[in-house]
């Protein structure tokens, strides 16, 4: 195929952060994909030689995932689901064979990691307060006995209440798949009263509290270490090290990331955030940390991703620069920053290897392993998107002299084509270089797409990203448009007198504002939009400390900086996408901002998704995201057709 078609979204595989064995010869990932056919997404575990020979399936499960080899390397251990269990913890042989299950909790596992010695595994399960979430069988939500708190964070966007079922930090001891089997007892044996065998290993819980815990780890000794956010008043987590009384911290103060930290022989590295005084986050990112006496940063680069460790007390860490995702080499005193074509999503080491899932403009994700210091490409898992058109660099000039990057990506042929100008999310986030299937679907189509990453960005330094602080729908606003205008200004192909509005998110706040100030585009589309400042307060699960660090704590200047202060100045044909379950951006910012349109006089409409919630286009089911895929480009057939 050239671009792609919503009914091509099976051949996206995503692949998981790799295993490599520490002999260093292997690596194992995991490659899932949307699957209509089941309407979710399946996945398995892929062995893939680092002497370049063919990758092959490793395991057929239904959903497999998160592969870690044990420090001997003698087990490999992963997280099976399937449509009627939640995923649980299995060991394998690392050689193959047989998959051992480790655990049953009852709303599954997260997070796990084995301890220095293979012998014992930490990890994270959700623990669901008697009488709730199906403890009691004939208890069933709706009857349920009502919730009472008293704290800001109570629900968490794609899960609900969390409060009553909250993340723990558990210890189970590592069985040997090569042992008897168990089996629950039946028949006379049953009858005859036949002692249970214990099916999984009993584990053993070391937190005991409502707070959601993340990340273990072990340190040198063998403790448990963990990162939870235990302070009401701040945002981000802190390290724990947990002995079996009161959590010792590690890092008082520090906003720590939920990435995992990583031990480097005897150094303790870690990802965290210099969050400013109470809940000024805006514009902050995670940057890379030692735990000497007391914690120091090393150095400042936007951490994305699990660090791993390397000989002489080193770590590698990915990080996301100016629309690319590199790989940072980081010591006490030095760092290395490998650069290359290929986008690095997550990176893992045995000794000095080092081996990356990475992505490119025609790639979801292959499996690489760094040599010679650059890439080497071991598989080839997005041969489908071989031929898609690849994004063409460009920098424009806002009206402040502001230089704006970002990418233009065209259909084939010379036009000029219809322009759809998309709008990420965030604000602190950014559009990359990588494939990016909304784009690629609109292209199919035979639309051009101009994208950005406007002040407000991550991935251009703090003063970028804080630039928008308490005046949202100003610069950002500038820039977007300064960089339309010079995309059409300087490329024949794009066509200035058809154009498109479309953003998710953040992105659909800055489409609703200036569409109520800028009155040229065809269409527009707002989706899963942040709306209104003032009533995402409490309401959205981030609404206690977002809404108001981005614009004000003032009613009035909030509302100046709200979309939905200017509805009535729309007249646009709009197009609303918000889902049901949405708790970051909830549903009544859509519903309202549709009723204000409508009572305008603008033509509006309204697209609901049951059971999604706000990572829709990125994790929804798979006929959601088609169906939303087709529904969009529908939108765009009727009010920009392309040729």
């Amino acid at each position: 195929m050239l671009a792609m078609r919503a009914d091509q979204l099976e051949s996206l595989n995503s692949l998981s952060r790799p295993a490599v064995h520490p002999d260093g010869t292997v690596a194992v990932v995991s490659v899932s994909h949307p699957s209509f056919a089941v309407d979710d997404y399946v996945g398995q575990l892929w062995r893939v030689p680092l002497d370049g020979s063919p990758a092959r399936r490793l395991t057929r499960g239904y959903h497999d995932s998160a592969p870690r080899f044990s420090p001997d390397g003698r087990l490999l251990a992963f997280l099976r689901r399937t449509p009627e269990t939640r995923a649980q913890l299995f060991v394998a042989p690392a050689a193959g064979g047989e998959a051992v299950q480790v655990t049953d909790a009852k709303l599954g596992v997260a997070s796990f990691a084995f301890s220095d010695d293979s012998a014992r595994i930490a990890f994270i399960a959700r623990v669901p307060e008697e009488g709730r979430y199906g403890t009691v069988d004939d208890i069933d939500a709706a009857h349920e006995p009502p919730r009472a708190f008293g704290e800001y964070r109570t629900r968490h966007n794609g899960l609900g209440w969390f409060r009553d079922r909250p993340s723990q930090v558990f210890v189970v001891d590592v069985p040997d798949p090569a042992a008897e089997p168990q089996f629950e007892p039946r028949g006379q044996g049953a009858a005859n009263c036949v002692e249970d065998a214990a099916i999984v290993p009993e584990a053993t819980r070391l937190t005991h509290d409502t707070f959601d815990w993340s990340s273990p780890m072990f340190d040198a000794d063998g403790a448990v270490i963990a990162s939870a956010n235990r302070n009401e008043a701040t945002l981000g987590d802190e390290l724990w090290r947990l002995t079996g009384g009161e959590p010792e911290c590690l890092t008082g103060g520090l906003a720590v990331s939920a990435l995992t930290a990583c031990r480097s022989g005897e150094r303790l590295y870690f990802a965290a955030g210099a969050i400013g005084a109470g809940t000024d986050f805006v514009g902050h990112h995670d940057t890379v940390w030692l735990l000497d006496d007391a914690p120091r940063q090393l150095v400042d680069v936007t951490v994305t991703g699990e660090f791993a460790p390397l000989p002489g007390g080193r770590v590698v860490v990915p990080d996301v620069y100016r629309g690319t995702q590199r790989a940072v080499i980081v010591g006490p005193d030095d760092v290395e920053i490998v650069e290359g074509d290929w986008d690095v999503a997550a990176v893992d080491t045995a000794g000095d290897v080092i081996v990356a899932t990475v992505t490119s403009a025609r790639s979801t994700g292959e499996v690489a392993v760094l040599r010679d210091g650059s890439w080497q490409l071991l598989t080839n898992f997005s041969a489908a998107l071989s031929s898609a058109p690849v994004p063409e660099e460009v920098v424009a000039t806002a009206p402040d002299g502001y230089p704006v990057h970002g990418w233009v990506v065209k259909p084939t042929g010379d036009g000029p084509h219809p322009v759809l100008l998309m709008i990420h999310g965030g604000p602190y986030s950014a559009y990359s270089r990588g494939f990016f299937d909304e784009a690629q679907v609109a292209v199919e189509a035979g639309y051009a797409v101009v994208r950005c990453n406007p002040r407000g960005s991550w991935g251009y330094g703090t003063e970028h990203g804080r630039a928008i602080k308490g005046d949202l729908g100003n610069l950002d606003m500038a820039d977007v448009l300064a960089f339309l205008d010079h995309c059409l200004a300087t490329d024949p192909a794009l066509d200035s007198g058809r154009l498109g509005i479309m953003g998710g998110s953040y992105g659909g706040y800055l489409t609703a504002w200036i569409i109520a100030h800028d009155h040229r585009f065809a269409g527009a589309i707002v989706e899963r939009g942040f709306l209104d400042v003032w009533s995402f307060i409490g309401s959205s699960d981030i609404g206690w400390f977002f809404p108001q660090e981005y614009t004000s704590y003032d009613r009035a200047e909030a509302d100046r900086q709200s979309p939905m202060t200017y509805a009535h100045r729309v007249t646009t044909p709009t197009l609303i996408i918000h889902s049901e379950q949405d708790l970051r951006c909830p549903i009544h910012q859509g519903l309202q901002y549709h009723a204000l349109l409508k009572q305008g006089g603008c033509e509006a409409e309204m697209l609901v998704f049951p059971g999604e919630n706000h990572e829709l286009t990125r994790s929804g089911t798979p006929w959601h995201r088609r169906q939303r895929f087709e529904a969009v480009m529908a939108f765009w057939a009727k009010h920009l057709p392309a040729d």
